[in-house]
């Protein structure tokens, strides 16, 4: 099925029936990649799809200011002659309406799942500082290791703070470095004391390891998880 369009809904002929199997099929793809453990970018692109549809319903005034980076100029242009067409035209509201109403709880459901999967993850993870922990954390080392026990993953982290609807954000940037085998010569200790000898761009690093004992897809799950936790207990703890 692949991924929906921003106004999948408004796209081409509106038919209840015609937008019930576009959804459905859609809906079947991602619950393929969520009973495999996989969340992204399937989990964030459905909660879009959810999102965008409650903000149509309610005020379409609002698209354009909660989602800037997905929806472009010529969509906001076809969400808005959609609304000029309403309302002329009380059966063509009525249809979309139907639509709405459909799929609002369709793409809840599907949520849940994806979130029960994001929240499992969560809670089974260990997250603590590489020995002692800088005044300056934004930048630093992220360790990964799963429960397949067999490599430590390492990759770059850059927290950034963004601001959006006056509100301030905290984001995180990540690049993986490289994996090192987990055995009694590569501890993390070892391996933070060969980072800091190697890359001397951060002298004094903050350095963090995230450990599971669950074994589920890195780039997925594993590490989007570890990357929102990360940035969850650093805030906690500059608190």
């Amino acid at each position: 099925m692949g991924a929906l369009s921003e106004t999948w809904f408004a796209d081409g002929y509106i038919d209840f029936e015609l937008k019930k199997y576009t959804l459905l099929a859609y809906l079947q793809d991602i619950n393929q990649h969520f009973t495999q453990s996989r969340l992204y970018p399937q989990l964030s692109d459905i909660i879009f799809h959810y999102n965008n549809l409650v903000a149509f319903r309610d005020n379409k005034q609002f698209l354009q200011q909660q989602f800037p980076k997905r929806l472009t100029a010529v969509n906001i242009q076809k969400l808005e002659l959609l609304y000029e067409q309403l309302i002329a035209d009380d059966e063509l509201m009525e249809e979309l309406e139907s639509i709405i109403h459909y799929s609002l709880p369709q793409l809840n459901s599907t949520i849940k799942e994806g979130t029960e999967i994001y929240e499992y993850v969560a809670e089974h993870l260990s997250i603590f500082p590489v020995g002692l922990v800088p005044l300056e954390t934004a930048e630093g080392y992220l360790l990964l290791c799963d429960g397949r026990g067999r490599q430590t993953l390492v990759y770059t982290y850059r927290l950034t703070i963004f601001e959006r609807h006056d509100e301030k954000y905290r984001g995180i940037h990540t690049q993986y470095l490289q994996a090192y085998k987990k055995d009694l010569v590569h501890t993390i200790s070892h391996i933070k004391s060969m980072l800091i000898r190697e890359r001397n761009n951060l002298p004094n690093p903050a350095v963090y390891c995230v450990e599971t004992p669950l074994v589920v897809p890195v780039d997925e799950t594993l590490l989007p998880i570890a990357k929102r936790s990360l940035v969850k207990y650093i805030a906690q703890e500059a608190a």
